[in-house]
């Protein structure tokens, strides 16, 4: 999602697509103002994937379908309404066993897709690195260990990549995730996980610390040399970098009062000596909604930032703001400085000065140096978190993960992922004037057809990765962004996709330009037929935010009459 204010079953991978015929019918992303040495574990990732209670249940036998004409007239009545009177609609649906299209409305003009744009992103990563794939987060020391434990050098953590150094780390060896990501929190409802965020940190801390080491020397460091990136990804404004600690954000939770006008209450996860919070927010009316922002940002003598949170929280209630730290790296040392405090392993505090040249302290990375390793959960998770939830830092960071681990070009990983992933849609068959990409999230730049979409999803549905990818996807009224969406509706449980939205502010008419919403992914039809379908909207005047919800359920409901007539 882009804010300018910005689990399958494996009959599904079983489907066959053959050569597509012609046919005779016809994501919220808000533009901002303002790998080292890795051993992966070899876990499956099919130990850790839950079964699907669809794929235990038998497949009712396929009826016939009937001609797609009821549902072009069906699609007609909603896209000639009068508030999309400016607005264009591109829509198709693939039967993914007979490879025919069996509806398209503009399916080969480019639209503006939003987080749609994950799926190819993702989908990209998970046929590239595997869904077994693990990331290696290792810590070293730069010097030798007295008998008393004191170490006469620094501890260097090395950033691997993974997206996941959080309370998102679960004891089975999976990822978990709220429908509503803490990434939105402030402009919009966020939430997250619960836990402490410097889980995966303590735990390397405590490895350091049966390593003998009580006091460390030298420096606490954090070697970001994987690749060269620290800009904001679009959507949310978090930074990107090859180390995320709790997705490189301070989550920030105001506690209303019980009346109107009281003072609130706040607390910051994780709490590290990088960010101060000074709480200037309100209790506002009961029933009221949140609205939570940071100003008067400042960067103290230390390199630390103090930052000033306003607005007001309904009586009796609670809300979140997640402030996006401006330097992961700085972040993270704090945050693995307050690590080893917590187990006693003393350290300087981390200060504000040159950065170290860790080619030189490089030479220190071997495995007698190593005091500590974290091992991620399988790629396969990863992918999950990031389409159930469109998480904006994670899949702006997966192509540079490409370029910096596969091609291995830390100071152009951005361009060498891209690379990758063109020559992955090409071998695939793709037709590659059909997309535009200029991050791995669908910010500016970002233009799909909706032809080229639902090919690219009846690809994916054969590879062996299949279940994977499906099962990643959010299922319409049941998860992840698709939780709230047609929840009534006969087709709820029966569609897997992901949604896109491209918002902007619109000053003249003091509104929105929904620039684009999206919806794209699998279908199977009440009739026990599979389709991969896409089904974008562009240019729609919106009066606020609220409505673009109301869009979004417009979208599903022609998704909803695909189930119920296709």
């Amino acid at each position: 999602m882009t804010l300018c204010l910005l689990a399958a079953s494996s009959s599904w991978a079983a489907a066959e697509t053959k050569a597509p015929q012609e046919s005779a019918g016809e994501g919220t992303k808000t533009p901002q103002k303002s790998a080292a040495e890795t051993k992966p574990r070899q876990k499956s990732a099919a130990a850790t994937k839950t079964p699907q209670a669809a794929a235990e249940k038998k497949t009712p036998p396929k009826e016939a379908a009937p001609k797609p004409v009821a549902l072009a007239e069906r699609i007609r009545q909603i896209t000639n309404r009068r508030e999309f009177k400016q607005s264009l609609f591109g829509i198709e649906f693939l039967d993914l066993e007979s490879g025919k299209v069996r509806f398209t409305l503009n399916g080969e003009k480019l639209f503006v897709p939003g987080s749609t744009t994950k799926l190819v992103t993702e989908g990209t990563a998970l046929a590239l690195l595997g869904p077994d794939y693990r990331f290696s987060t290792r810590v070293y020391r730069t010097g030798s260990v007295s008998g008393d434990g004191t170490l006469e050098g620094d501890l260097v953590l090395v950033a691997g990549g993974d997206p996941n150094l959080s309370a998102r780390v679960r004891d089975d060896d999976t990822l978990s995730f709220t429908s509503f990501d803490h990434g939105y929190a402030g402009a919009m409802p966020g939430v997250a996980v619960p836990g402490d965020p410097l889980t995966v940190l303590k735990s390397m801390a405590r490895q350091v610390a049966e390593h003998g080491i009580k006091q460390v020397r030298g420096q606490v460091l954090v070697d970001t040399s994987l690749f060269t990136a620290e800009r904001a990804e679009p959507g949310t404004g978090a930074i990107i970098s090859p180390i995320m600690v709790n997705d490189n954000m301070v989550d920030v939770t105001v506690f209303g009062g019980a009346q109107q006008g009281e003072a609130t209450g706040a607390v910051m996860a994780p709490l590290a000596p990088y960010l101060t919070v000074s709480n200037k927010a309100t209790t506002g009316k009961a029933g009221s909604n949140a609205d939570l922002r940071f100003t008067a940002e400042m960067v103290n003598p230390d390199g630390s930032y103090t930052v000033s949170i306003e607005g007001s929280v309904p009586a009796g209630e609670q809300a979140l703001a997640s402030y996006k730290v401006k330097s992961p790296r700085r972040f993270a040392e704090s945050a693995f400085w307050v690590a080893l405090q917590s187990v006693g392993v003393q350290a300087p505090a981390p200060s504000y000065g040159p950065r170290r040249d860790f080619k030189l302290l490089a030479s220190w990375y071997t495995s007698e140096n190593l005091v500590a390793e974290h091992i991620s959960p399988p790629f396969a998770a990863e992918v999950k978190v990031t389409l159930k939830t469109s998480q904006n830092l994670h899949a702006s960071t997966t192509p540079y993960l490409l370029g910096a681990l596969l091609a291995q070009r830390p100071d152009a990983a951005l361009q060498a992922g891209f690379e990758l992933e063109r020559r992955f849609l090409a071998k695939a068959g793709l037709d590659l004037k059909s997309v535009s990409q200029a991050d791995g999230e669908g910010g500016p730049g970002a233009a799909f057809t909706p032809d080229f979409m639902v090919r690219y999803l009846a690809y994916m549905a054969k590879q062996q990765y299949a279940e994977f990818f499906i099962d990643a996807l959010p299922v319409m009224g049941r998860d992840g962004t698709l939780q709230a969406m047609q929840q009534k509706s006969p087709a709820a449980g029966h569609v897997r996709a992901k949604t896109g939205t491209y918002v902007y502010y619109d000053g003249l008419n003091r509104g929105l330009l929904l620039l684009g919403k999206g919806l794209v992914g699998y279908i199977e039809t009440r009739h026990g037929h599979k389709l991969a379908f896409a089904v974008y909207i562009n240019q729609v005047h919106l009066a606020n935010i609220d409505e673009v919800e109301n869009v979004g359920e417009i979208l599903g409901q022609i998704a909803n009459a695909a189930y119920d007539l296709l």
